[in-house]
């Protein structure tokens, strides 16, 4: 088996869709993910997808000739407004043909919100898997920093719809752990990953192109491989302190990262 070579608009997150999809183009990427997360990566907004809104969308995908396999819609799963926004990106990625729904967890922290985070997502993952969408929760801060984290979490869960979008720049960023290690012990739980570099350690927020950052990434993708993975692995640039550069040297990076990447597949 193999994985699903993709692209993630966050390689472009200062700039429109439009850009976006024409950057990663350029660099190489028929696959794409694509950013709806209010505040943050509004790409698509969550608060916007109507049927003019998805079908703009489409026809810029056709125009490039790429497939949006997977969407970030990432949402305060607890709250009521995060559960509506995560419903209608869920929506408009059925409409658009996606394989996955990715979403953080939250910053769920009260007992009171933990159980609605739970509530949430179990009523969540039921109606991803009617849609035939892979639901999958991000390693990021608060329940789902590590993979071990993240296995408990699927555990009490239940729910065989979700799985891990294992990000391995977030867990070298928030845990300090190495993803090399972390990984193996979701293999097997993973639906998604966000194949991101990462410098600087602990709380440093610098995710630069493929091979230009310290996370031994070969090794990752050689679990996932020896595993059995097949979803999509999908690339993310996040420049240092978000301070991104022009647009031509957007395209520069993620052709750099695709490089690097194809290398590491011989």
């Amino acid at each position: 088996m193999t994985s699903i070579q993709t692209g993630s608009t966050i390689c472009f997150k200062p700039y429109n869709l439009a850009e976006a999809l024409r950057g990663l183009s350029q660099a190489g990427f028929e696959n794409v993910e694509i950013g709806a997360v209010k505040g943050f990566l509004e790409h698509l907004d969550p608060d916007d997808l109507t049927p003019q809104t998805i079908g703009a969308a489409r026809r810029l995908l056709d125009g490039y000739g790429q497939r949006v396999v997977s969407m970030s819609g990432h949402a305060q799963v607890h709250t009521p407004d995060g559960l509506g926004r995560l419903r209608r990106v869920l929506e408009a990625g059925r409409e658009l043909g996606i394989l996955v729904l990715n979403s953080f967890t939250g910053d769920a922290e009260t007992a009171e919100e933990r159980r609605a985070f739970f509530k949430n997502v179990r009523l969540l993952a039921a109606e991803a898997q009617a849609a035939g969408v892979r639901l999958c929760l991000e390693t990021d801060s608060n329940l789902l920093p590590t993979a071990r984290d993240g296995v408990r979490l699927l555990d009490e869960i239940g729910s065989d719809w979700i799985q891990i979008n294992y990000d391995s720049g977030n867990v070298a960023y928030y845990a300090g752990a190495p993803p090399e290690e972390d990984i193996k012990i979701a293999l097997g739980r993973i639906g998604h990953v966000h194949l991101k570099d990462q410098r600087g350690g602990q709380g440093v927020l610098d995710f630069p192109p493929l091979g230009e950052g310290e996370l031994d990434l070969r090794s990752i993708l050689d679990d996932l491989r020896a595993s059995g993975f097949s979803g999509p692995v999908s690339l993310e640039i996040e420049y240092r302190n978000y301070e991104y550069p022009s647009f031509g040297e957007c395209v520069d990076g993620a052709r750099r990262a695709k490089a690097y990447w194809d290398s590491l597949a011989g």
